[in-house]
C-alpha cells in the first residue's frame, strides 16, 4: 500500500497517451459500465464458481496454513511476534518503530477542504510523538483493540492529501485493526490521548481510547480461548444494547474471532434480551482507567460467521471475495472498507491465512511461494505467467494487488479493490473508468502508464498453493 502513492497509479491509470503496438487492442464486448466483459452474470460469485472443476477442494490443509502462518511470522521481518518480545523494551527499538513507520513530511499536504496545512501544524503533530520522552528502558506493556481502530502515522486525526483536489487518499492513514486484535503499546504522546502500538502485522499511533491496558495474560489468553466465532461476512455488528454501550453494534470484519462464551445460564437475559437467538461472545472492553475488561456480547445467529476459519478452496475464495464485491476503496482500511492489499488479506484471514499488511510486503514475503520479475523479464514472459494464474493467484505491480479468478475466454481475470481502469479502444483511443471499488476486471487489456500494460509491471505472483 505504501510503495506508491495511489493517486499517481490513479494518474498513470488514467493517463491519455499514444499507444504503443504491444497494446493490443481487446474484443471484449463492452458494456454499459464501460468495464469491458464484465456483465451481470460476471458479477455473481456463482460463475466463477461455475468455472471451477474441483470447487471443494482444499488447496492448503488447516496443518498447511499452520506452518505457513509459522513461518510468517518467524521468516518476515514486517511482522511481529508478540509472544516473543522480551518482557522489556529498549528505548532504541521503541525509536525504531517510530522512526522506521515516517519522516517529518517534506512535501506540501493539504486537508480535506484544499488547503494547505500550514509548516506549524505539521511540526506541532510530528512534535507531538515526544521522542525526547521515550525511555532509555520499559517493561513491555500489552493491550488489546477495543473496537475498529485507525493506525496513523502520526498522533493526529487531520486528514491530509498530497493533492489539493484530492479527498480520499489521507497521507496519515495507515491501516485499521479489528477488536481483540493484540497489542504492545510502546509509547505515548505526552498528554496520553495517543499510544504507538505494535501489532501482529503494523506498528503506528493509534487514540488511546481504542486500547485497553492488560496483562500479558489476559491478553494472550484472550486471543487463545476456545470454541470461537470467525466472522465471515463482509462485516458483521454485535446486537444493540442499550444495557452494555461499549459492546452495542460493534463493528467486527472479515476474519474477525471471537471467543464464544459457553457457561452463561441459556434461560437468562444477556445485555437485556435472550441469548437463544444469538451467539455469546466475549470482546474486550476499555474501563475508565484504561485497564482491560471483558464483556459478553451477541451475534444475531443468522449474522455470517462461522465455528471455524473457512476451509481454503475455490469455492470459499470466490465467495468471500465477492462479499466485498462494490465496496469503496477505503485506504489504509478508511471509510470502514479496506484497499487493495487489506482486501486479499481480510479474505485469506476468513480462511485462516495470515499476510502481511501492506503490498510491498506480502508480494516478497519469505513465507509465500511466488514467482518474481525483474527489470530483465520480458513481456513474453510476464504474459506467460499471466495466462497460467490460477484463482486465489494474487499479482502484484507496483502499489496495487489484484486476486486472479482464473482463465476464462482464454484470459486471466481479476477481482480487486481498485481506483480505475483503462484499455485502449478499436479506434485507438484510450478508454478510461473510474471504479473506486472492489470490482471484477481483465487483466491482459489493463493499461499501466503511458505505453505499458498491467502485465509488463507485474513484480511478483504469490500462490497461496503448496
Amino acid at each position: 500500500m505504501r510503495t506508491l502513492l495511489p493517486t499517481a497509479l490513479l494518474a498513470l491509470l488514467l493517463a491519455v497517451q499514444p499507444l504503443h503496438a504491444r497494446d493490443r487492442v481487446s474484443t471484449l464486448p463492452v458494456p454499459p459500465s464501460g468495464v469491458l466483459g464484465v456483465g451481470e452474470a460476471q458479477l455473481t460469485p456463482r460463475f466463477w464458481i461455475g468455472l471451477q472443476p474441483q470447487p471443494d477442494k482444499v488447496i492448503l490443509s488447516r496443518q498447511q496454513i499452520a506452518a505457513q502462518n509459522a513461518a510468517l511470522f518467524a521468516q518476515d521481518k514486517s511482522m511481529h511476534d508478540l509472544r516473543k518480545l522480551p518482557a522489556t523494551l529498549s528505548g532504541a527499538q521503541v525509536r525504531e518503530w517510530i522512526e522506521d513507520l515516517a519522516e517529518a513530511p517534506t512535501r506540501p499536504l493539504y486537508d480535506v477542504d484544499g488547503k494547505p496545512v500550514a509548516a506549524a501544524t505539521l511540526k506541532a503533530i510530528v512534535d507531538a510523538r515526544a521522542l525526547d520522552t521515550v525511555p532509555s528502558s520499559q517493561k513491555t506493556r500489552y493491550g488489546m483493540v477495543v473496537r475498529r481502530a485507525a493506525l496513523r502515522t502520526f498522533p493526529t486525526t487531520l486528514r491530509v492529501f498530497s493533492r489539493a483536489d484530492d479527498t480520499d487518499i489521507d497521507r496519515f492513514q495507515e491501516t485499521a485493526e479489528f477488536p481483540g486484535t493484540p497489542v504492545v503499546i510502546a509509547h505515548a504522546t505526552r498528554d496520553g490521548r495517543w499510544l504507538f502500538v505494535v501489532s501482529p502485522r503494523y506498528a503506528a499511533w493509534t487514540e488511546a481510547s481504542n486500547i485497553a491496558q492488560g496483562s500479558r495474560d489476559a491478553v494472550f489468553g484472550y486471543v487463545d480461548k476456545t470454541p470461537y466465532r470467525v466472522v465471515t461476512g463482509a462485516k458483521v455488528y454485535t446486537v444493540y444494547t442499550r444495557e452494555a454501550p461499549a459492546v452495542s453494534q460493534v463493528e467486527l470484519d472479515m476474519g474477525t474471532r471471537v471467543p464464544v462464551i459457553t457457561d452463561l445460564p441459556p434461560d437468562q437475559p444477556v445485555n437485556g434480551q435472550t441469548p437463544y437467538a444469538a451467539h455469546v461472545v466475549e470482546l474486550p472492553v476499555r474501563k475508565a482507567d484504561g485497564s482491560l475488561a471483558f464483556s459478553p456480547a451477541l451475534i444475531q445467529k443468522n449474522a455470517d460467521t462461522a465455528a471455524d476459519y473457512l476451509p481454503l478452496t475455490p469455492r470459499n475464495l470466490i465467495t468471500q471475495a465477492f462479499k466485498f464485491l462494490g465496496e469503496r476503496y477505503g485506504w489504509g482500511h478508511a471509510y470502514d472498507g479496506r484497499d487493495c492489499s487489506g482486501f486479499v488479506s481480510d479474505v485469506y484471514r476468513s480462511m485462516g491465512v495470515q499476510m502481511p499488511r501492506n503490498t510491498s510486503s506480502q508480494g516478497v514475503s519469505p513465507a509465500f511461494a511466488k514467482q518474481g520479475f525483474g527489470k530483465d523479464s520480458t513481456h513474453e514472459e510476464r504474459l506467460r505467467a499471466a495466462e497460467n494464474l490460477e484463482l486465489g493467484d494474487l499479482v502484484y505491480i507496483p502499489g496495487h494487488v489484484m486476486m486472479s479468478l482464473g482463465q476464462w475466454q482464454g484470459q486471466p481475470w481479476m477481482i480487486h479493490d481498485v481506483l480505475g481502469m483503462s484499455y485502449r479502444k478499436a479506434d485507438g483511443s484510450v478508454a478510461h473508468v473510474k471504479l473506486n471499488a472492489v470490482s471484477v476486471t481483465p487483466l491482459l487489456p489493463m493499461l499501466y502508464g503511458k505505453d505499458s500494460t498491467f502485465i509488463d509491471h507485474i513484480t511478483s505472483i504469490v500462490r497461496m498453493r503448496p
